[in-house]
């Protein structure tokens, strides 16, 4: 008879991931792209973990994702409520019910915490750039990020820039923070003429307009770059702006008007998830000389569609843009004026930046992010006891690799 120690080593528990997915029934935005792109991946490469995700559209996100159908994943319906009641009510429920090991949230952790959490802080701008920011909001995502920062087991953001910001503003230390890049959906974002219909049918010529991508408020920097588009030429392509209205956006309306561009600028309030890819795909240049970013995915996504870019020489957009566009102090309207002037009347330089910028977009991988996110998660596991039913409560100390 075989001794218990060589004996047949028992089952390995599975890891049950719960993740809060509520951004799918929420407006297009970088977190959205970011946990849906990553999702997809790691449901792929960790058919070793159970995926338990909670939002409203459950039916939506399956069809739309094949993914999502996958036999290690369960969509758990949770009713669109405010904020506070899905921190304070809903997830700690929804934790408890499913028995998670891990629970993954975005900036924020649920109001009563009890077993292991990650959580992903994208960036910190309302601690570096509070400017930009309403300070009610800057309070209050202090006071969430701060607890995140420290009651997470595992701590992850989206670029070395915002890495490095949360080391100095929270006191971590730079291993405690894993970074998982956002990346490209290819079979959306790629070059060609792919869409042309789609441009029409917004009023705009393919290949003949420049293109600026996100919401109507102070950080984008909207009106300095009106303000360098006004110092073009008449018969330059027109200016659309796709982005909804957020705060402090009616300086975007006034620029317009006072600059006389009525007729020269476009602003598209409402482009869905199927026309954004043609609209950035058909630009002739993207610009996109935004105050500060934790990462620039629109960026990213212009590159990847083979358009030349663009940019601040600032935050961490000089990591997401490489070599592969052009790089303006976000204030510099003359510089911003130039940079746009050249592309437009220079070929070459065009076609240059634009072979550029499909090598540098495919520099960024859902598979490779994902593989840190799993490797976090699996560590954070290591310690579970097959009795616990999920992990203990009270350890949370931060993942040192």
């Amino acid at each position: 008879m075989s001794s218990p120690s060589t004996s047949a080593a028992a089952p390995a528990q599975r890891i049950r991931l719960g993740v809060d997915f509520h951004v799918w029934d929420e407006l297009f935005q970088g977190s959205r792209s970011h946990i849906l792109g990553l999702y997809r991946a790691a449901i792929r490469l960790g058919p070793d973990i159970d995926f338990i995700f909670f939002l409203e559209g459950t039916d939506s996100l399956r069809q739309a994702h094949a993914e999502f159908a996958a036999p290690n994943v369960t969509l758990v319906r949770m009713p669109k409520w405010p904020g506070v009641l899905r921190l304070g009510l809903q997830l700690p429920w929804l934790q408890w019910r499913h028995k998670l090991d891990v629970l993954h949230m975005q900036y924020k952790l649920p109001l009563l915490r009890r077993g292991r959490f990650a959580c992903t802080i994208h960036d910190v701008l309302f601690e570096t750039h509070p400017q930009y920011f309403e300070p009610s909001f800057a309070r209050q995502m202090h006071y969430f990020c701060t607890q995140a920062a420290q009651k997470s087991a595992l701590l992850l953001t989206v670029s070395d820039y915002s890495r490095q910001e949360m080391v100095r503003q929270y006191g971590l230390a730079p291993e405690a923070i894993h970074v998982t890049a956002n990346a490209v959906d290819h079979s959306r974002f790629y070059p060609g003429t792919d869409g042309e219909d789609l441009v029409r049918a917004l009023g705009l010529t393919p290949g003949r307009y420049l293109l600026t991508v996100g919401r109507l408020e102070p950080r984008k920097n909207h009106v300095t770059l009106l303000k360098a588009y006004a110092t073009l030429p008449p018969d330059s392509p027109p200016l659309v702006i796709v982005g909804q209205r957020d705060f402090q956006h009616d300086a975007v309306f006034e620029t317009i008007a006072a600059l006389g561009l009525n007729d020269r600028v476009k602003v598209l309030e409402k482009v869905s998830d199927t026309q954004l890819p043609a609209v950035l795909r058909h630009a002739q240049l993207f610009a996109y000389p935004t105050f500060a970013e934790g990462f620039g995915m629109p960026v990213l996504e212009a590159m990847a569609s083979g358009v030349p870019v663009i940019t601040a020489n600032s935050t961490a957009l000089p990591e997401v843009a490489g070599e592969a566009a052009l790089l303006v102090h976000p204030s510099d309207e003359g510089g911003l004026a130039a940079a746009m002037h050249e592309v437009l009347n220079d070929d070459r330089r065009a076609e240059a930046m634009r072979q550029a910028g499909v090598l540098q977009a495919a520099r960024f991988s859902w598979d490779a992010s994902a593989q840190t996110l799993l490797a976090g998660i699996r560590h954070t596991c290591s310690g579970m006891r097959p009795s616990d039913g999920g992990l203990s409560a009270g350890s949370n100390t931060p993942l040192r690799p």
